[in-house]
């Protein structure tokens, strides 16, 4: 409100022309404090972020070798770039450093490894320890999209990339506001400052898309604010996480393994998952059926995500709404 009453409701431009105010300076600076990095770079979204990242940076003499299960937005982003383009198998590091002997064969002046930090279907972590190694060892940028992490995962936070200790040897994050963060709208790049200062010359999405609202600037400033000062809602997020998922274990739920709020529930079956999730909403619970093409055939599924805003009851009521529609519906025993 603060924001919304000083720097107005919207900006009716794009960033170099008049959609830049101090306060979006700001976000940027604290984002890249937060995320140990030089520089950042505000987008409209995150889809935004990861579009407009690669064709800037790559042409037809570099590789990008990209993780097979990473986000519409970044496949959609390597898409747009002339480099040459490389898939590896989902967090296979075998398979990556192939992928990469060969790009460093066939004479790819720069070679970019693109993944996202956690899956978004499965709540898998990327193994960024290793893939640095990797990227150290073939000389290759690491581009790392912390959508799902940034803001939670780390031990203050700061994402797949704190948690795997390799803060500092990513080149380039990407993030959105739109979840952790507030849960409005925005994204982000953060990185180097050469990198940033080329997409801020040659990002045609943050070129051509009008600046982010104040009122989301100003709320977004105070929420890297309070993940600066205290841990507290992250370490709720992961009580509440560990809690749900030792307790739907218990039940006989064949669950995804991990420390991730999201949670699949594997039904493998897309009738079956659409049926708990309309029975689950009967018991007061909101959940969605996930299957193909959002998931592979056969490998439907019910997607929990825990919050730091759950109380104890609250995950006790789903608990016990999830057992008994999966004895009704003998997906447990």
């Amino acid at each position: 409100k603060a924001s919304l009453d000083s720097h107005g409701y919207g900006m009716s431009s794009v960033r170099f022309i008049c959609g830049t105010q101090d306060i979006h300076k700001t976000l940027e600076k604290k984002i890249a404090d937060f995320c140990r990095t030089d520089d950042s770079i505000l987008y409209a979204a995150c889809f935004d972020a990861n579009g407009g990242v690669f064709e800037p940076l790559l042409g037809e003499m570099d590789a990008i070798i990209s993780d097979e299960l990473n986000h519409a937005s970044i496949i959609d982003g390597v898409r747009l770039c002339k480099a040459k383009r490389y898939r590896y198998k989902c967090s296979d590091m075998a398979d990556l450093e192939d992928k990469l002997k060969t790009a460093q064969a066939e004479g790819a002046r720069f070679i970019m490894i693109a993944t996202d930090a956690v899956f978004s279907m499965d709540g898998t972590i990327a193994p960024l320890d290793k893939i640095c190694d990797l990227a150290d060892k073939y000389k290759a940028l690491v581009m790392v999209d912390e959508c799902h992490s940034m803001g939670f995962m780390g031990k203050n936070g700061r994402g797949v990339v704190e948690h795997c200790g390799v803060l500092g040897r990513v080149d380039i994050i990407t993030g959105t506001l739109g979840k952790a963060l507030g849960g409005g709208i925005g994204g982000f790049t953060t990185g180097r400052k050469e990198i940033i200062e080329l997409l801020r010359q040659r990002s045609r999405p943050y070129l051509f898309s009008n600046s982010l609202p104040p009122s989301v600037v100003g709320a977004s400033i105070t929420i890297f604010d309070l993940l600066s000062e205290t841990t507290e809602l992250r370490d709720r997020l992961e009580e509440n996480t560990l809690y749900f998922r030792e307790k739907m274990t218990a039940l006989g739920f064949d669950i995804k393994p991990g420390t991730h709020p999201i949670t699949p529930i594997m039904l493998y079956d897309a009738v079956l998952a659409q049926q708990f999730a309309q029975k689950l909403l009967a018991e007061g619970i909101y959940v969605i059926g996930f299957f193909y093409p959002v998931v592979p055939k056969g490998l439907a599924r019910i997607r929990v995500q825990i919050s730091a805003a759950h109380t104890r009851e609250n995950l006790d009521t789903a608990l016990a709404a999830f057992g008994k529609i999966g004895k009704e519906l003998g997906v447990i025993k």
